[in-house]
């Protein structure tokens, strides 16, 4: 039995969003069917992106719901990274796209205190980028 995780996304032009996820994300990829859907290794998590047709605009304002120190935009789905990890992939960002949100602290002075930052993939897909400094085990 597998631990790892799957989701499938729209992931509209692929020809777009596949080298987002490897150059500004530093993702490998894995499987695929040729224009049909790409297999990305997100940490060891089997993202799946589907050719879609491209969302050309953002849509209706994205709700937000306040937690802790910030207002998170919702629907979302993220990695939790070490820290070394999460400093890689926050410089990446910083150098070849721009932050959704920008990196911030919550939960400070708890053992859930985490840095995080969200990130929004060519299609519009919002991404949440964490590391929890001291990791509670699930």
């Amino acid at each position: 039995m597998s631990n790892r995780f799957h989701l499938a996304i729209a992931g509209g032009d692929l020809s777009i969003t596949v080298p987002w996820y490897q150059t500004v994300l530093g993702c490998k990829l894995d499987m695929s069917e040729e224009g049909k859907w790409q297999d990305i290794d997100f940490w060891g998590n089997e993202l799946t992106l589907h050719a879609t047709s491209p969302r050309y605009e953002k849509g209706p304002e994205r709700e937000r719901h306040s937690v802790d120190t910030g207002y998170v935009s919702v629907p979302h789905f993220g990695i939790h990274l070490l820290l070394y990890q999460y400093n890689d992939v926050k410089d990446m960002v910083q150098a070849k796209a721009k932050f959704f949100d920008i990196p911030y602290t919550r939960f400070q002075n708890t053992s859930y205190q985490q840095e995080t930052f969200f990130v929004e993939d060519p299609n519009y897909n919002l991404l949440e980028i964490k590391s929890i400094i001291k990791e509670k085990i699930y």
